[in-house]
């Protein structure tokens, strides 16, 4: 089975707020979805974490590449797509965009032989994990209100990021992880981030260190980007010193970047995005790493239903890891799939079983966020 062709197409008119300084709009696109087409007329499905106008460079600069490959070794077509690249940089559009591929031959192998992405990566330690409900932080009577919602709907964990925190003032943020606290009740889980990958984060070490010690009375089970993601000497302070978990690492990409967070101990959670970080292949190396230094992993999901699909995989192939991340109220992970997402009584997701990552997108909606109509025939 050899790769034909590879398409793109951005994900506009329902992006979701991201929190960030320079915010986001409905029509701006940060996620792409690709498609990988097969000489046997077989598709596997990919998800960039990147505007399609890079996606669609990058595939032009890689397309030699890949043309003709077998696509049925996603491991060693990754590489190679890496490994030829090095003179254009590591990371950025053209790592991004090799995880779209990667993840799209994850599932051409998975439909190829039948089997589950799961099952391919080395067999499933769980069947259902633990989603936690993401949502941007708000003043706190809103904050309050819009988790009464969320919870409704049936999750029993939430992580509320970026918004006001760490914007204003140590009393605003208190009031509103209070305010969430209240809202969840003590028998759900409750995550916080601070953001610190926003552009010109101005929060350093004390504040975050300050910050850590108020959430920990709120029984925060961990502290994501409390520092700008450039700060490594100091996550290795707080990580030290905070009474709650550390987190972080969404911002990095390729497993060379990881390890020497990994190795001086910034992070007791590692948190790779697999539309970005290298794909499926690359992100499960991590995980690995991340075992071997007692890391947690927990993939971080700010994106699409095809990242969300490859993130159950993940975490049902790696032993000890909880939670994956669901982005609330987008329609890029609640509309565009064949079935949707169906929590259980628990609050728990079932893991897909089908061959490859499980996963059938709707081609109808697929067409209303992208305009375009043969992204998956």
């Amino acid at each position: 089975m050899k790769i034909r062709e590879i398409r793109c197409a951005g994900l506009r008119g329902a992006t979701p707020e991201g929190g960030w300084s320079n915010e986001l709009r409905p029509e701006d696109c940060v996620h792409t979805l690709l498609t990988v087409h097969t000489d046997t007329g077989m598709v596997g499905l990919g998800s960039v974490f990147t505007n399609d106008e890079l996606v669609r460079a990058a595939l032009r600069i890689l397309e030699p590449l890949y043309r003709n490959e077998c696509a049925m070794e996603p491991e060693r077509v990754s590489e190679k797509l890496h490994q030829h690249m090095f003179w254009m940089g590591r990371g950025g559009s053209i790592t991004h965009a090799i995880s779209g591929i990667d993840i799209a031959l994850w599932d051409l192998l998975g439909k190829a032989t039948g089997q589950s992405v799961s099952r391919l990566l080395g067999g499933r330690y769980a069947e259902r994990v633990q989603p936690y409900a993401s949502l941007l932080m708000d003043e706190p009577h809103a904050m309050r209100e819009h988790l009464l919602r969320v919870k409704e709907q049936g999750f029993r964990a939430f992580k509320i990021g970026w918004g006001p925190f760490g914007r204003k003032d140590a009393a605003m943020d208190e009031a509103i992880v209070a305010a969430a606290r209240g809202a969840i009740g003590a028998d759900c889980k409750l995550m916080v981030d601070a953001g610190g990958s926003d552009a010109h984060w101005h929060r350093g070490y004390k504040w975050a260190l300050n910050t850590a010690k108020m959430l920990a009375n709120y029984d925060v089970t961990w502290f994501e980007e409390a520092l700008s993601p450039d700060a490594l000497e100091d996550y290795v302070l707080l990580r030290e010193h905070s009474p709650v978990p550390i987190s972080g690492g969404e911002v990095l990409t390729r497993r060379q970047s990881f390890l020497p967070w990994l190795s001086a101990r910034a992070f007791d959670i590692v948190q790779p995005d697999v539309t970005k970080v290298g794909g499926i292949s690359e992100e499960r190396r991590i995980a690995w790493m991340a075992q071997d230094y007692g890391v947690q992993f927990v993939p971080h999901g700010w994106n699409t239903a095809v990242g969300l699909a490859a993130d159950l995989h993940l975490a049902s192939a790696v032993p000890n890891t909880q939670f994956v991340e669901y982005l609330t109220g987008s329609p890029f992970i609640d509309e565009i799939t064949l079935g949707g997402w169906k929590l259980d009584a628990e609050g728990m997701l079932n893991v897909p079983t089908g061959p490859g990552l499980g996963l059938e997108l709707d081609p109808d909606q697929v067409e209303k966020y992208t305009g375009v109509r043969n992204l998956l025939s």
